[in-house]
């Protein structure tokens, strides 16, 4: 009988069952492929991720993310949420070193902890791309369809939607208000045109900037919410995603805007899971999403 330890916890939380949960296993030395698409499938959260040896130097150790469908290259959540976990394991901070690196499919993910608790990730993209250039592409369908799909209409769209990939690609859709990200509720019945990633994944991160809001500590507030199919043809919602936020950084970029920039990010508010995510674009183009990492629980799998 084979045990393996695992960590449950919320990320971008900023209370105890706030945020996004995520399981991560602590030491997945041992396990097969099909046995860590498994216990993704028994987990049944958004992400689960494993802990490895690192293969690349410079990197503190390796971790593979899955989903319960499939294996993910680069993903947000599961990047803060090991990162709290490794440093509890290898008590890697050590007093004025608060930085170590993860290493994942899509590269070797910078990681860092302030002094106020908040962990952040750089978006990997500069391994692929320029340092100035973010991956874009235009979406396949119609302004009009893309706001029909999500319950919308065409006049509540800020500008066109599009594909943005700074480690994970997805389709943007900037929202003229909050109140409008508030009603998105997908069209089942238009799944079979909606949208797919380049590995066949759909969802949409709609988003609004809340000019409403006073900035938080100088962050710019924004609105999100990231909806996406299931395999049983419903539609599910994360409550934080810090992939899409890394991918709003990209937006931001690809636009024209000006940088430096900081966002701070509400999500997860329609599911109960209030999550809050913090956005930097530096103004060398390096982009950077953090949130607090809450620790909830601890267990162990026994597998025959």
């Amino acid at each position: 009988m084979r045990k393996y330890a695992f960590r449950l916890v919320n990320v971008f939380a900023e209370s105890q069952f706030g945020g996004n949960p995520l399981c991560v296993f602590e030491q997945a030395d041992g396990l097969t492929d099909a046995e860590m698409m498994a216990l993704a499938k028994q987990f049944n959260l958004s992400e689960t991720s494993f802990i490895l040896p690192p293969e690349q130097a410079g990197a503190s150790a390796r971790m593979r993310i899955f989903t319960p469908d499939m294996e993910m290259a680069f993903a947000g959540h599961p990047s803060l949420g090991t990162a709290h976990v490794v440093q509890q394991l290898q008590n890697e901070l050590q007093a004025g070193d608060r930085q170590f690196s993860l290493e994942c499919k899509a590269g070797i993910i910078p990681m860092m902890l302030d002094q106020q608790g908040i962990w952040t990730l750089e978006a990997p993209y500069r391994g692929e791309v320029q340092r100035d250039q973010v991956l874009t592409r235009p979406c396949e369908l119609s302004p009009a369809q893309v706001a029909g799909m999500l319950g919308l209409q065409e006049s509540d769209l800020l500008s066109d939607p599009v594909w943005v990939n700074t480690g994970s690609e997805q389709l943007l859709v900037p929202l003229k208000s909050a109140a409008a990200v508030a009603k998105v509720q997908p069209d089942s019945a238009q799944l079979a045109i909606w949208p797919a990633n380049r590995v066949g994944r759909r969802m949409a991160y709609v988003f609004a900037f809340d000019e409403a809001t006073a900035p938080n500590a100088g962050h710019r507030p924004v609105t999100a919410r990231y909806v996406f199919a299931r395999q049983d043809g419903g539609f599910s919602e994360d409550p934080g995603t810090g992939s899409a936020c890394a991918n709003l950084g990209g937006w931001w970029m690809a636009q024209g805007r000006d940088v430096p920039v900081s966002m701070v990010i509400a999500q997860g508010v329609q599911m109960g899971r209030s999550c809050r995510l913090y956005l930097e674009v530096t103004k060398d183009q390096a982009i950077r999403v953090g949130g607090r990492v809450r620790e909830i629980a601890q267990g162990q799998v026994q597998i025959e």
